[in-house]
């Protein structure tokens, strides 16, 4: 069914789909807590040994949140911020899933797509992908438990120059900037991301969760005070928001005035 997110096995690989092609697998409020059901479910089965996550169909990993429902999910700092704890969830779920993980990107890889792809321990992109987190076009912020996921992947000056320039880029640059692992001919993703998964699937399963434990354990995870957590919510008050958020659905260019 269109609208949620996919589960297949082969042997001890499993495919996750982000599944709404109709608009390019844009997640909305069901598919963020779906996904995080999905991973929490897959990282307890012990007889897995890797997890591919991609999109349905071959025009988009995910184009982002679906900003025809913030009017009625995300029209406010309140309601944005018991929001982003299920994004936050959700994120945490992959990037803790006790399997190593592979994201399998094909095409549009943006906003929301692109934080999960960062969550993920490899990815695997075509050479047509494009890739970046607009998201100063809408008047929003990446929340911390969004931006966690950019910043350990690529760092400070890099995930900077994502968000403040908000341009979309091609899969060279992306591999450039350190966001993938591999570009291949859009031909190839599906079969280069499940070689992957099985190389990884062939090695010693404990080795791999120990491996994903330890570089967690020496990754260096901020302690933010819940008063500060909250502000990453702060844009939805703002009036910036709500003239990106109807820019975006009237298709014009937003016109910004910083309040």
């Amino acid at each position: 069914m269109s609208g949620e997110c996919l589960v297949t096995r082969n042997g001890t690989i499993a495919t996750v789909a982000l599944n709404n092609p109709e608009r390019l697998n844009a997640l909305n409020k069901a598919m963020w807590a779906r996904l995080g059901e999905v991973m929490r479910d897959l990282s307890a089965d012990a007889a897995l040994r890797c997890i591919v996550v991609r999109g349905a169909g071959e025009k988009a990993f995910a184009a982002g949140a679906d900003i025809a429902e913030f009017a009625t999910e995300r029209a406010n700092s309140r309601q944005a911020k018991f929001y982003g704890r299920l994004i936050h969830e959700t994120m945490q779920a992959v990037a803790r899933c006790k399997h190593p993980t592979v994201a399998m990107i094909q095409g549009a890889c943006v906003g929301g797509g692109l934080e999960i792809a960062a969550m993920c321990d490899f990815r695997v992109c075509g050479q047509s992908s494009r890739f970046g987190i607009p998201v100063n076009r809408l008047g929003l912020t990446m929340a911390y438990g969004e931006l966690m996921g950019l910043l350990s992947l690529v760092g400070k000056a890099v995930a900077l120059e994502i968000l403040l320039e908000g341009r979309v880029f091609e899969a060279d640059e992306a591999y450039r900037k350190g966001l993938v692992n591999r570009v291949v001919p859009d031909g190839k993703v599906e079969e280069e991301a499940l070689a992957t998964a099985r190389r990884i699937a062939g090695g010693a399963p404990l080795v791999n969760r120990w491996h994903k434990q330890f570089i967690e354990r020496l990754s260096v995870t901020a302690q933010i005070p819940p008063g500060e957590w909250d502000e990453g919510f702060a844009c939805f008050d703002t009036q910036d928001c709500q003239e990106g958020v109807a820019a975006f659905l009237e298709k014009r260019k937003p016109r910004f005035e910083g309040r």
